[in-house]
C-alpha cells in the first residue's frame, strides 16, 4: 500500500521520472554498514528503512514549499514501501536475512 500511495503521489506531482529512478535503490547504499559486522549493518540498514526519515523530510518539504524535498521524501517512502512488499524488513543484528517480518530466503 505504501508504495502504490507514494508512486501515486509522486506520479502527481511536478517532479520528474528520472529523479524517482535514480533515488529508488539509494537507501541501500546503508547496506555497506554490513561489511563492519551484522549489528553495524543492521544499524545502518534500520536508520534508513523506518519511516521516520522520509516522514520528516516531507514535513520539511511541505514546509520549506520545496518540490524537491517532498519528491525525494516520495521516492524514500516507495523504496520502503517495495521493500516491505518484497518482505524486507527491519534487520535483527543476527544476520542481514533476520528481519521484523520473518527470516529472508531459505532456512
Amino acid at each position: 500500500m505504501l508504495l502504490g500511495l507514494a508512486v501515486f503521489l509522486y506520479a502527481r506531482s511536478e517532479a520528474g521520472w528520472l529523479l524517482f529512478a535514480l533515488l529508488l535503490l539509494a537507501p541501500d547504499i546503508s547496506m555497506a554498514g554490513y561489511l563492519r559486522g551484522p549489528r553495524l549493518g543492521a544499524i545502518s540498514y534500520n536508520l534508513v528503512h523506518t519511516y521516520l526519515g522520509p516522514a520528516v523530510l516531507a514535513v520539511a518539504g511541505v514546509l520549506a514549499d520545496s518540490l524537491t524535498l517532498k519528491a525525494i521524501a516520495l521516492v524514500w517512502f516507495a523504496h520502503i514501501g517495495m521493500d516491505r512488499l518484497l518482505g524486507y524488513g527491519l534487520k535483527h543484528s543476527t544476520g542481514f536475512k533476520d528481519t521484523h517480518l520473518g527470516r529472508i530466503g531459505p532456512a
